[in-house]
């Protein structure tokens, strides 16, 4: 089984981000757009485990210890850069409270064998990937915004994290949530 921990994002937040790449689509017909029900942002991907690793897992997490926080949902970009743009990407910003949370999620995995995380963590939406072709026509959208499409696409309280499985399709992965983990207070 295929598995990562993410949070997931309110459906209000959805919506306005499904406007917004509506509106971009048009740009870049040619990128491979995400579907904005799968959208989450990653504390940590794993890949495969059987299903006896499954239970370690689930403890490991359990053991995870992080106040609720807000998390804003703001600006987009590319990766490596706008011209050469491979990855469209939204902004997420949780603060100081998110990359610890992840950092604690990669400790508490890390006291079972999952290698941590070597690159920095970098939280953020991927909108659409590259085709053929780097995303060059979406820089627009960052040069001369449209004002009915603002790239303020709202706020929420990340009050819990999810186990999560990934099942490769047809037309893209589809994301099921397995276990929730809630934040609160340590000590609690």
């Amino acid at each position: 089984m295929r598995i990562f921990i993410a949070l997931d994002i309110p459906q209000e937040i959805r919506t306005h981000l499904a406007e917004y790449m509506d509106h971009a689509r048009a740009l870049a017909s040619g990128a491979r757009w995400a579907h904005v029900e799968g959208l989450h942002v990653t504390l940590k991907f794993i890949g495969e485990v059987t299903d006896a690793r499954m239970q370690e897992i689930k403890t490991a997490l359990a053991s995870v210890k992080a106040m609720p926080f807000a998390v804003q949902f703001d600006g987009v970009g590319f990766f490596p850069n706008a011209n050469a743009a491979r990855v469209f990407w939204a902004g997420v910003d949780g603060g100081n409270e998110l990359p610890q949370l992840a950092s604690a999620v990669d400790a508490a995995l890390e006291k079972i064998g999952i290698a941590r995380e070597a690159k920095p963590y970098h939280p953020h939406l991927t909108l659409a990937r590259a085709g053929s072709h780097p995303l060059r026509e979406l820089r627009a959208l960052i040069e001369d915004p449209a004002p009915q499409f603002g790239t303020r696409f709202g706020t929420m309280t990340a009050r819990e994290f999810f186990l999560y499985q990934s099942q490769t399709q047809k037309g893209g992965s589809r994301y099921t949530k397995l276990e929730r983990f809630e934040l609160q207070e340590r000590g609690n």
